[in-house]
């Protein structure tokens, strides 16, 4: 009887609430509903029709107009004949390398800023940010110069060298990153660095036991934004890599459709759809962490 009664108070308790009209439902909430579907619609259209393009069996841009006429896995098997598998393979270790080197330095260097007082913290700081401000691809003269003079002392770091192409990205690896990581850090206690120096700790069990583990989503944000990147990067990749072998996807692909007279639109199209899979699963792993991670890093103690 209980129960009963409380049911029935809860049904008069709802249709005692006026109903929005639709005017204002719309004026209200409705509009956002509507931006919504807008911009998804917006989004999705390319992918859609990048998709329909790798299933058409013609090789051009110009047959997909209607979006999956024709379906045929042609362009995907026609893939295992080049050498995209191996670009990919490029791309992937280039980009892991240098997301993990970004995170550890990035990391190591936002924890020196808020922990410790130094002389020329806020200098370094503003520097880092600055610099920042400043494309990669301006330097692109000096990359090549410099390399071809390490190639000259040490191969490893010359021209046509992934490791050489790890270590330029590498350079720009702190910056807004760093400055991301360092408001991030400030979020975290400085009582949890004192209790823990109190048990005997040192800076560096501190540093890798402790505040790694608390400050998890910037590390995971920081990666992914290295990794996307890395993973997109054209200009930096094609000017270091000079044989077909060492080259990326973004440098493949572009290879074959670079040339109007025997470009290969559905190579290409396939090429991309399989490329975006790796980004796509690592985002998604990573996603619980990345709002998180941006909102906490966005405030500077």
């Amino acid at each position: 009887m209980a129960t009963t009664d409380v049911t029935r108070a809860t049904r008069k308790s709802f249709s005692a609430v006026p109903r929005m009209r639709p005017h204002r439902w719309f004026a209200e909430l409705g509009w956002r509903h509507l931006v919504g579907v807008i911009a998804v619609a917006y989004a999705a259209f390319p992918i859609v029709y990048v998709i329909s393009a790798s299933l058409a069996d013609g090789g051009t841009l110009t047959g997909s107009n209607r979006l999956f006429s024709s379906l045929s896995p042609a362009n995907y098997d026609a893939l295992g004949g080049t050498m995209f598998w191996r670009w990919l393979g490029n791309t992937l270790q280039i980009a892991i390398a240098t997301g993990i080197g970004t995170v550890l330095m990035g990391a190591a260097a936002a924890y020196a800023f808020s922990r410790f007082r130094f002389t020329g913290r806020r200098v370094g700081l503003t520097t880092l940010l600055i610099v920042q401000m400043f494309p990669q691809m301006l330097a692109f003269v000096a990359i090549f110069l410099l390399l071809i003079s390490l190639g000259n002392v040490v191969p490893a770091l010359g021209l046509n060298s992934k490791i050489a192409l790890i270590a330029v990205y590498l350079g720009g690896a702190l910056g807004v990153n760093t400055f991301l990581m360092y408001g991030f850090f400030n979020t975290v206690p400085k009582e949890l660095d004192e209790a823990a120096k109190i048990d005997g700790a040192t800076h560096a069990q501190t540093y890798w036991t402790i505040i790694l583990r608390l400050v998890t989503p910037i590390l995971a944000v920081v990666a992914l934004l290295s990794f996307i990147s890395t993973f997109a990067d054209f200009i930096i990749a094609r000017l270091v890599l000079q044989s077909e072998r060492n080259w990326t996807v973004a440098v493949g692909l572009y290879g074959w459709v670079s040339s109007l007279l025997e470009a290969n639109w559905g190579l290409f199209a396939a090429g991309a759809v399989i490329t975006a899979l790796p980004v796509l699963v690592l985002f998604l792993f990573l996603q619980k962490y990345i709002v998180g991670g941006l909102t906490a890093g966005a405030v500077k103690g």
